[in-house]
């Protein structure tokens, strides 16, 4: 295993645990129950895991109900609905190549992501939203369709809303507003900038940082970290993806999360046990556990 390759060694762990507001444990290697574990030598004592297509929606409600300290996320992440309507003949997603199922295809995930919503492990309908990074135009119509779907699904269910936001920020606050956005809605992997951060904390909703808060260029984020209300701030790590420096570009997992912490307390300024502390009330309140 090349250095690269290699899980980042254990962090101090934090003195005040916190929760990963959103992770993939589907996608990391080892057993969830070693990854738990980890976490919780780290300081991380809670994991959200966040479904993306019908097979790790079902696997996220599954991996909850068997382990009191992961809570679900269950939905259709904006590009799998393109791939669900238009079909997939590439085959980059983890399915495969796939035919075009049209509307009625979408239809009937949404109503799978409907009833796994209704179960008490699944804590949130996520991630929705739209990313305008890698479906082209002709996806458009097909995310936007899939996003006003799930709003409505966690509100009627009363479960948190989990964004994602690829280069479409306008466009999700919009839709966000047309629709009436949930109670709690949470914007994972916040990517905009102090402005936007003010318009979300107007409407109350949550911001999500991830390991990208430590890189270089991300001077935007630290901006809108410093700005955000701290009741309204998450972390995240959203792994396996997003590791934060120094160890970019290698395997993520939930136990790096005291990296993240440490970082953002130190753009806003107070100390650790407070940012985990605030981190920890607010992840429990925006999640409802």
């Amino acid at each position: 295993m090349s250095s690269k390759d290699a899980p980042p060694p254990l962090p101090e762990p934090l003195g005040v645990p916190v929760a990963d507001s959103h992770t993939h444990l589907d996608m990391q290697s080892g057993t969830v129950e070693e990854a738990l574990a980890k976490a919780a030598a780290a300081g991380v004592d809670t994991v959200v895991q966040v479904g993306c297509d019908l097979k790790g929606s079902r696997w996220a409600a599954e991996t909850a109900a068997a382990h009191p300290q992961v809570h679900a996320a269950v939905a259709l992440h904006p590009n799998e609905a393109p791939r669900i309507v238009l079909g997939d003949p590439d085959g980059w997603s983890r399915q495969g190549a796939r035919e075009a199922g049209g509307d009625a295809a979408l239809d009937d995930a949404l109503a799978e992501i409907d009833r796994l919503a209704a179960l008490p492990e699944v804590k949130a309908v996520g991630e929705t939203g739209l990313d305008f990074f890698r479906t082209g135009p002709e996806g458009v119509a097909a995310q936007e369709r899939s996003f006003r779907a799930h709003i409505e699904i966690a509100k009627r269910h009363g479960k948190a809303l989990v964004i994602h936001d690829r280069e479409a920020h306008d466009d999700v606050l919009r839709i966000l507003a047309e629709e009436g956005a949930p109670e709690r809605t949470v914007f994972h992997c916040y990517s905009g900038d102090a402005g936007m951060a003010r318009i979300c904390a107007d409407a109350g909703y949550y911001m999500s940082f991830a390991g990208n808060v430590t890189f270089k260029n991300a001077q935007p984020l630290r901006d809108a970290l410093a700005v955000a209300p701290l009741d309204l701030v998450l972390v995240e790590t959203d792994a396996p993806f997003l590791t934060p420096v120094p160890y970019r570009g290698r395997p993520n997992a939930p136990y790096l999360v005291p990296i993240t912490v440490r970082a953002m307390a130190e753009v806003r300024g107070i100390g650790e046990e407070a940012m985990s502390t605030a981190i920890a009330v607010n992840t429990a309140r925006a999640f409802d556990y």
